[in-house]
């Protein structure tokens, strides 16, 4: 069964650290980091690609870190700074083909989820 499996979501105070991880058995050219906050669109946070490059939404520029494991099947999102804002469900996402951008409607393999609270 295809499966993405996140980890690492916990509650936090401002200007803390997470680091968010997924593992999965489908392991695509492109990778990417989701959330959605209550009331709110899922958005694109940060994807890579096979051969590791990287984008990033504005909001989390210079405090989002995404990186890959191929041995490891596995994806990492290293959040530092949080904000209150960015309290989400936040998803890990796979992509089949080459194109690799950040709008969640392209990526077909999905986890479940994991939930980060940051409190001020």
């Amino acid at each position: 069964q295809v499966q993405l499996v996140e980890s690492g979501g916990a509650s936090v105070q401002v200007g803390g650290s997470l680091r968010f991880s997924c593992v999965g058995e489908w392991f695509t050219n492109c990778m990417g980091c989701f959330r959605q906050a209550p009331g709110k669109e899922r958005e694109g946070v940060a994807n890579i690609d096979y051969y590791h490059t990287t984008h990033y939404a504005d909001s989390v520029k210079g405090r989002f870190t995404i990186s890959r494991d191929f041995a490891k099947k596995s994806l990492y999102l290293q959040m530092n700074n949080l904000q209150p804002e960015d309290t989400a469900m936040y998803y890990c996402a796979a992509k089949i083909g080459v194109y690799c951008g950040l709008e969640s409607q392209d990526y077909d393999i999905w986890g479940q989820g994991t939930e980060v609270t940051v409190s001020s």
